[in-house]
């Protein structure tokens, strides 16, 4: 019977006389009571519904909020305003709050624009409602033609009907054409008292500088993910839920800073339901995401340093049938050794509260074990991988085989290591090729000596290996931190100037620029590598130009000679327009500096063929180019 009758339609009447065949009535069944239900259109996403209505529910844009009420304070408020940012962080409902705040006129209807709109006011509540007659909002992406800037100017004209400000909120203004921005520009720079311009985008370089100039710019910044997982949570608060605080923040770094991102997914998540514990579980969102859960992409991590390819194989086979998308895992893996990296270089970074739980204390762990050329070399081939996993047939086959490819180069051993060993190999070689060669009468000598003939060859092994590493010059030693310590060649090279070089001695004066540790960093470094305890001495005044500064003066002089040349002289006149884009010198070290004290000399240059044979004295009208 359900199928007979529409739902919005009552049944029929129940029978008051005898049947067609003259038999009894039958009695009418009771009609089932109806099913609470909750209206669909009564739902308002939490997007929407926690929405914030003035500056100090705004959460991460604490400089813009103290800007704006200052000058709401001191009474400098800007006639245009642009806001820029990452979909999700603000940008239109900053708009509405300034909108608010200009317009409010208070509980008694005597107030003036204020930074804290009192949300009753008819003013304040017509725009919550996006309803007010004088605040006006145009998206320029479906209107991005003159005639739509030109009903904005004509509005222009005319006084607010019910505000005391007129207010025009373009929401992804870049979208507009050049002849719109043109056509806007004249009324930009000189609006009416009582208009105000507010434009929203994304993509603040498509923005004509002309009309930036004449704005307020305001960065609305990535949420923190801490703000983020913290913001989520309250939230859940208010709405009566329980959700595990693993579970916030894989929301939060999924949002990647935006709010509104963030609370689709929290909405998304709730719809799941709680688990058996009567809460949304790290496990639901972990699925929900498609991601692997986060301890799994620890351990993950953990088999590929110790180049373990069945354990990591059988960790990918467990996400995998989770669910979990081996191309995300791999992103996942490229952020963790990101933050590892990033522990590493940022002190006290694991003992604050930017970091999830995890990150700081099984992260801290893990990264106190690797050093940065290990973490620098994973990343390189996590990225080119994940390029790979995009564009192969299989992607759970490209995954693989960058995991395999990873737990295969763990073990390599890194530039330090490298060096310590062939110093080794040499210094081994020395001292065997120095026991061939002793005399016959060697062997008995040995037999007497006993132990002491151990000291005695073991002393010139100690001595040989500092001898082969220890550099001759500041370069040299300048040299051994390349590709081993990066961030400390970096400061020898741009940072200090060297005053006295005498091994194992060393003399620098070190820039404002320079770390503090420069000086323990760099004599813990040179005695890990050769094996000599040097000595860093630090001066106050005095020292030759820094290494970068003479390769920059070096080269500066080699441009300067080339430039005089006869040669390049006549291709300049030959080729109006050519320039010389460098000049390479087969003598200079990667630093740019000549390993010759002579000066840089071009030499006889090479004679094509084309060329007559006194080219360096002809006119140009005598060369046959």
């Amino acid at each position: 019977m359900s199928g007979l009758f529409e739902e919005d339609e009552p049944p029929p009447p129940p029978p008051d006389g005898p049947g067609l065949f003259g038999d009894a009535p039958v009695a009418a069944a009771p009609a089932p009571a109806p099913v609470p239900t909750k209206s669909a259109g009564a739902y308002r996403v939490l997007a929407r519904k926690y929405r914030p209505a003035d500056f100090s529910a705004l959460i991460g844009q604490d400089a813009m909020v103290r800007i704006l009420r200052n000058a709401f304070a001191q009474g400098r408020i800007a006639h245009a305003f642009m806001l820029t940012g990452v979909r999700g962080v603000g940008k239109t409902t900053t708009a509405r709050i300034i909108a608010r705040a200009l317009n409010c006129i208070g509980a008694d209807g005597q107030g003036g624009p204020t930074p804290d709109p009192c949300g009753v006011c008819a003013n304040c509540v017509a725009i919550l409602a996006d309803r007010h007659p004088d605040v006006i909002e145009m998206d320029a992406a479906s209107n991005t033609g003159v005639d739509d800037v030109r009903e904005i100017i004509d509005a222009t004209r005319f006084r607010p009907l019910q505000a005391r400000t007129k207010v025009f909120i373009i929401d992804e203004v870049h979208m507009l054409s050049r002849n719109a921005f043109n056509a806007l520009l004249k009324t930009l720079e000189e609006p009416p008292a009582h208009v105000k311009f507010i434009f929203a985008t994304t993509e603040l370089r498509k923005v004509p500088v002309t009309v930036l100039s004449r704005c307020q710019r305001f960065d609305l910044r990535r949420i923190p993910l801490a703000d983020l997982s913290a913001y989520f949570g309250e939230v859940a608060n208010k709405e009566g839920l329980r959700i595990a605080q693993g579970a916030l923040d894989l929301i939060g770094r999924a949002a990647d800073g935006s709010a509104r991102d963030g609370l689709s997914l929290l909405d998304q998540a709730i719809a799941q339901g709680p688990d058996e514990s009567g809460e949304i579980s790290t496990a639901q969102v972990t699925d929900m995401l498609g991601l692997a859960d986060r301890g799994l992409v620890f351990d993950l991590f953990e088999a590929l340093m110790a180049g373990k390819p069945a354990d990591a194989l059988a960790i990918t086979d467990q996400a995998h049938a989770r669910g979990a998308d081996l191309g995300l895992v791999l992103g996942d893996l490229l952020e963790l050794t990101h933050t590892l990296t990033r522990i590493k270089s940022i002190p006290g970074l694991d003992r604050g509260n930017d970091l999830p739980e995890n990150e700081r204390t099984r992260g801290a762990a893990i990264a106190q074990r690797l050093s940065v050329p290990v973490l620098g070399r994973t990343w390189q081939i996590l990225l080119k991988g994940i390029g790979e996993v995009e564009t192969a047939p299989d992607r759970r086959a490209a995954a693989e085989m960058v995991l395999i490819r990873l737990c295969h180069t763990a073990d390599l051993p890194s530039p330090a290591e490298l060096i310590r060993k062939i110093t080794a190999e040499g210094a081994s070689s020395a001292v065997s090729h120095g026991s061939s060669a002793a005399p016959n009468g060697g062997g008995g000598a040995r037999a007497v000596a006993g132990g002491g003939l151990a000291r005695a060859v073991a002393q010139p092994a100690q001595d040989a290996a500092p001898a082969l590493a220890t550099p001759r010059s500041f370069r040299d030693m300048v040299k051994l931190a390349d590709g081993v310590e990066p961030m400390l060649h970096a400061h020898l090279l741009h940072s200090v100037h060297l005053v006295r070089f005498a091994p194992p001695v060393v003399e620098l004066r070190p820039q404002p620029s320079a770390p503090r540790d420069l000086a323990g960093k760099l004599s813990a470094f040179l005695a890990e590598t050769t094996g000599v305890r040097w000595t860093v001495a630090l001066a106050a005044a005095g020292g030759d130009p820094t290494l970068a500064q003479q390769g920059n003066l070096a080269d500066a002089d080699r441009r300067a000679a080339a430039l005089t040349h006869p040669m390049v002289l006549a291709i300049l006149d030959a080729f109006p327009g050519a320039k010389l884009e460098g000049v390479h010198d087969a003598n200079a070290d990667r630093y740019g500096i000549s390993a010759e004290a002579e000066p840089i000399s071009l030499g006889e240059p090479d004679m094509p063929e084309f060329a007559p044979i006194d080219a360096e004295t002809a006119g140009l009208d005598d060369i046959d180019f």
